[in-house]
């Protein structure tokens, strides 16, 4: 009997990459269309694959316990100090980018009327900001908060900008994790009596967190791998900061600035080894967050 069922799958098999053949025969586009998307999607994952073997290659030789020194000078070239402002940094900025980014995506998808000017308005900005690059943003961070305000090079300068700057991806992912929502769930609870606000809060809300996870993971990665808007708002000293007005550097400018000096380059690849597996580390354990409440609905 299961030889039967395997010689039947087989002949299923067969006859589906027969029909495919066929079809592709007719429509030659077609296959071109695929062969072109194959070639993409090879070209992009040897790239990558390229990118992190050399990475690992070069530098995984020099890592050594002075790199993780608790204090920076010119022999150890600890970035213990980069990785924690790194981590406070990423903190800051989705502590004050995710409620407010959060709740004007809220606006968008179930407050605003559709088809409403400011809203076409709101969606064409947070577009055109996306887009941007980032060192613009360091540069209107660099004059409103550090020469405006008279703030100098700080860590609050550069959360300002950092959230400035993914505060587009996370209302567009939020909005589109919303509006996903099928409308049932929203008419079932106002049936059973629940308002509007309990109605979002306890049922949309809850059943967008992996659009919204999607939109915070990407915010983190760019968080994390930033450099332009940073050196003109944060500065570049290697040391923790004793208080928001404090210069500070994360891992991707202390990196910038080991290769800029010429003298640290074996450190500056064993920098960019911790920092891919830092990115790794957070958006595995993003992924896995968000399986986990996907299978608690």
């Amino acid at each position: 009997m299961e030889k039967r069922k395997i010689t039947k799958q087989r002949k299923t098999d067969w006859n589906a990459i027969r029909s495919k053949c066929r079809e592709y025969r007719k429509r030659p586009a077609s296959l071109m269309m695929l062969i072109l998307v194959l070639l993409a999607a090879l070209i992009t994952a040897a790239s990558m694959l390229y990118l992190v073997i050399y990475i690992l290659v070069n530098g995984i030789p020099y890592i050594n316990a002075d790199l993780f020194a608790w204090e920076y000078n010119s022999k150890n070239v600890s970035m213990m100090p980069a990785i924690i402002n790194t981590v406070l940094i990423v903190f800051l900025t989705l502590l004050l980018a995710v409620p407010i980014g959060i709740a004007a995506a809220i606006y968008l998808a179930e407050y605003a009327k559709r088809g409403s000017k400011l809203v076409k308005v709101i969606r064409v900005t947070t577009e055109t900001l996306a887009g941007i690059p980032s060192i613009v943003f360091g540069l209107f961070g660099f004059l409103a908060f550090v020469l405006t305000f008279h703030w100098g090079y700080s860590l609050l300068a550069g959360v300002l900008t950092l959230a400035m700057m993914v505060l587009p991806t996370i209302v567009r992912t939020t909005e589109e994790a919303l509006i996903a929502v099928p409308d049932l769930y929203r008419e079932g609870s106002f049936g059973l009596g629940a308002g509007k606000l309990r109605t979002i809060f306890v049922i949309v809300l809850p059943a967008a967190v992996p659009g919204i996870l999607s939109g915070v993971i990407l915010s983190v990665g760019r968080i994390v791998g930033e450099s332009a808007a940073l050196i003109f708002t944060a500065g570049s000293v290697a040391a923790v900061p004793e208080s928001l007005f404090d210069s500070t550097r994360t891992l991707a400018v202390h990196m910038y600035c080991l290769l800029s000096e010429g003298l640290y380059t074996n450190q500056a690849y064993a920098t960019a080894v911790v920092l891919l597996v830092i990115v790794l580390v957070i958006n595995r354990l993003s992924a896995v967050a968000a399986k986990k409440v996907g299978k608690e609905k």
